[in-house]
């Protein structure tokens, strides 16, 4: 009896040690830094990591060579940063320890916009080798790093991380380690909830290997004040269908017009009961209580939030709350305003954070400033972007939207971009006509802007 309780002492202990072992950080290797045939190592572009990048000379059989290094054998992942000014595809040969893949890199619209290309493969424990070749005689595009990941141990998003918490200025997993989400969000649900389905969600989930799902459900034009039990089913099952999937689900409560949050008070104390007394079980939500208050004070939206917190606490102790900012959570910034009001006046709750939203062709240097300045100072989550006008169409500025994410993956603050759906405008990723029947996964369906944001999307986490 004394030996077998002791064999039983040591099995839980090693499966303990087991299950708290990290995974492997993303390791980066800068191209400059690699063995280059028919290339040259420059810097006259910017947007470059490390020291520069490396420009192929126009032939075919130019390369960049890397000696990677794997803790352990078995899978892997491989994201190339590149740019491509051109509007010709450079594709190249991907050798892995002389076992070749053939990959593509499209136009990036600019040599100075770079964009990451992910493929999965399996090395050795130790030193790989890892050679990428151009197969054309226009050569291969610029090429600014490789980085090494590890697929996650923990399976799915919320299997490696669960329940969310925020810790500091951060949000951080079950373990106390802070993560950054990236992801999607829904279009309105009263208008493109039919681009929301099984195949859809596999593709998020699967092939754009999205983190988190943002559920954005409007109030007002068309939406929930119209039927509330519809709109509430439709939360609930996009939840349901989030949580089978191992993705986080932010249950955006989509006020815009009239900005006054408090305009529909009794309404989000509706909601927000019913949806807390059903999901409180669950490890993988966010509340998100004020999607873009707007032509009102931080005090009013703070008043909100010291009314409708309450509501969620009273049935979910644990999981974080997301509050809006004022002028469209941009922390005052689109009214004259810095993020100061809300340092030195913040919500008088825990386990929250606070949001902040940006369009990269509307605004510049002042937003992303501010939110570098509020990061350092209280929870930040971007959960609304897009790489167009605040509009959520024209023209994208990519270049900018990626000093955006650079500063966000710097400082682990999550994000999801605007929008999962087949809406007309630019910031929409697929195509009209794409929903409902697809296709989802792959590039084929997908707008310009879908295309940039899956890219970054499928990069490897570092859970």
């Amino acid at each position: 009896m004394l030996r077998s309780l002791r064999l039983a002492t040591l099995a839980a202990l090693v499966l303990a040690f087991l299950q708290v072992v990290p995974a492997e950080a993303a390791t980066t290797y800068e191209a400059e830094n690699a063995t280059i045939s028919q290339g040259a190592a420059e810097s006259n572009h910017t947007g470059y990591s490390g020291t520069g990048f490396v420009n192929y000379d126009n032939v075919t059989g130019s390369y960049v060579e890397f000696t990677v290094t794997a803790v352990t054998a078995g899978q892997a992942t491989l994201t190339f940063r590149y740019a491509n000014g051109t509007t010709t595809n450079r594709p190249m040969a991907i050798a892995v320890n002389g076992t070749t893949t053939n990959r593509d890199f499209p136009g990036t619209g600019a040599w100075s916009t770079w964009q990451d290309t992910t493929l999965t493969t399996t090395l050795n424990a130790g030193a790989n080798t890892v050679r990428a070749t151009a197969t054309t005689a226009n050569g291969g595009p610029n090429l600014d790093r490789l980085v090494l990941g590890t697929p996650s141990s923990g399976g799915t998003p919320v299997q490696a991380n669960g329940q969310l918490r925020v810790c500091g200025v951060k949000l951080c997993n079950q373990n106390g380690k802070e993560i950054q989400l990236r992801g999607m969000s829904s279009h309105g649900l009263q208008w493109y909830y039919q681009c929301l389905n099984t195949a859809s969600l596999d593709a998020l989930a699967g092939d754009w290997n999205a983190d988190v799902l943002r559920i954005s459900m409007y109030i007002q034009e068309d939406g929930y004040e119209t039927n509330p039990r519809l709109f509430t089913d439709r939360v609930h099952n996009l939840i349901e269908q989030a949580t089978a999937r191992g993705m986080y689900a932010i249950v955006d409560w989509h006020m815009l017009t009239p900005g006054d949050p408090t305009y529909n008070l009794s309404r989000a104390r509706t909601f927000f009961t019913e949806i807390a007394q059903r999901h409180n079980g669950k490890n993988n939500l966010l509340y998100e209580i004020a999607n873009e208050p707007n032509g009102v004070s931080w005090s009013t939206i703070r008043n909100y939030a010291h009314q409708i917190i309450p509501v969620i606490r009273q049935y979910d102790a644990d999981t974080p709350i997301l509050v809006g900012t004022r002028a469209w959570s941009s922390l005052g910034v689109s009214d004259g305003a810095t993020e100061t009001e809300v340092i030195n006046n913040p919500v008088n709750a825990t386990n929250i954070m606070y949001t902040f939203h940006f369009y990269a062709a509307s605004h510049g240097t002042d937003y992303l400033n501010a939110l570098s300045r509020a990061a350092d100072r209280i929870p930040m989550f971007v959960t609304e972007f897009g790489t167009q006008t605040a509009s959520g169409d024209g023209s994208n500025n990519f270049t900018r939207a990626q000093q955006y994410l650079d500063l966000m993956a710097q400082k682990k603050i999550s994000w999801v971009n605007w929008n999962f759906s087949d809406d007309m405008r630019s910031g929409a990723v697929f195509t009209q006509g794409t929903c409902p029947s697809g296709p989802f996964a792959g590039t084929s369906r997908l707008k310009p802007a879908g295309v940039w944001i899956r890219d970054r999307i499928r990069t490897p986490d570092d859970f």
